[in-house]
């Protein structure tokens, strides 16, 4: 199953708890979804790219330990876009569900 149009939305919902940088992101929705996503630099990064574009996101460089990382935040504009992501989950999946359960 294609999961990866959902990344977006799982990386808002992690991120409206907490700024964070890509590989405690990426670690945070293995360890939730015990281990079933787990998402490769490949999709992750371009996704935070995406969301950083359109305005959902924005970041700064932090230096930790001697270590430069990208910490993301969402914005008011993101939180926004999770709460219409959720909602339309919300009823793909109750629809997929339905039909799932044989419901006539």
């Amino acid at each position: 199953m294609n999961l990866k149009g959902s990344l977006s939305t799982l990386i808002l919902q992690i991120l409206s708890y907490d700024m964070s940088h890509g590989y405690d992101i990426a670690q945070r929705i293995k360890r939730q979804s015990e281990g079933v996503l787990d998402f490769k630099d490949g999709t992750l990064y371009p996704t935070l790219h995406l969301l950083e574009r359109d305005g959902f996101l924005t970041s700064d460089e932090i230096t930790e330990n001697g270590r430069v990382r990208r910490y993301y935040k969402i914005t008011e504009k993101g939180l926004k876009e999770l709460a219409s992501q959720k909602n339309t989950w919300q009823k793909m999946s109750g629809a997929i569900n339905t039909i799932l359960e044989g419901a006539r």
